[in-house]
This record gives C-alpha cells, structure tokens and sequence, in this order.
C-alpha cells in the first residue's frame, strides 16, 4: 500500500501537469509565439512539380500501353469484334469477325473457348456498307436464329 504522503506527492504532481496546458492558454500574451507561414513558397513549387512528374508519367505509360499493345501489333485492323452477350458476372459470348470467317467465342476468366465457326455472310457484308437503323435485329436475335440453326442441322 502507498502511504498518504507519497499519494498526495503523486497527487499534486499529476494534478500541475494536467492544469499546465490550461494555464497556457489562458495567459497567452505571457508566451510569444513566432507566426510562422504554413505553406512556402519552394514547398509548393515542390509540390507542383512532384504533380506533375507523376502526371506526365501516367500519360506517358498509358501512350506505350496504346503503342505497344499485343493484342494490336499484327492485327492490322483484320479483327473486328461484331458483338457480344454477357452469359454472367464474368462470362460473355462473343462474335469475333476474321478476315471472311467469324467465330462465336465464349470468354471466362483466364480462358477463352471457340464455340462455332462459319462463314460471313452476305446480310453482314450489306449491313456493313449501309448504315444501320433501329430496325434491324441485333446480335443476341442472329445468335438466337444461328443457335437453333445448329441444333436442326
């Protein structure tokens, strides 16, 4: 057990160093205290020059991505995705246009499938070379009709 006086000791100890921050701030004159600017004038030019390092280097990778992509270095624009359905919340079935062949292709994560191969049709080669308009069927109606083409044939 402490004695009396030892806890009074630590008592009055605690008690001054409590009451010293309010005693501060009550006299504030008796203290000087230097203003000081926050923000100077070559921490900011720092600043804005780490910000824009960092920016020009986003660009500058986003460019060599587009440059140097490998899905577009042989291509030469002869593969032209024609359309695509998503079969879930990460699978998706996808009509792939190839020179005068398309491929129906089922994409998972970490793999794609080749589902069914034909020939390109004349209706596609006309729809290309006139505009489209609302009315014309779209992909998940010729997938439908080429689906229950397969099963008949």
């Amino acid at each position: 057990m402490i004695p009396i006086k030892e806890a009074v000791a630590r008592f009055s100890t605690g008690l001054t160093l409590f009451s010293l921050p309010f005693a501060v701030l009550a006299a504030p004159e008796a203290i000087p205290v230097p203003v000081v600017s926050p923000v100077s004038m070559g921490g900011m030019l720092q600043v804005l020059l780490g910000l824009g390092l960092v920016l020009a280097a986003v660009v500058g990778s986003a460019w060599l991505l587009r440059r140097f992509s490998p899905g577009q270095v042989g291509a030469g624009g002869a593969i032209k995705v024609i359309g695509g359905v998503a079969l879930g919340p990460k699978e998706r079935l996808v009509l792939v246009e190839i020179g005068e062949t398309w491929l129906v292709l089922g994409v998972a994560p970490g793999q794609v499938s080749s589902l069914h191969t034909l020939a390109k049709p004349e209706s596609a080669t006309q729809a290309s070379e006139t505009p489209t308009n609302g009315g014309e069927p779209g992909f998940s109606t010729w997938l439908k009709q080429a689906m229950q083409g397969r099963k008949l044939g």
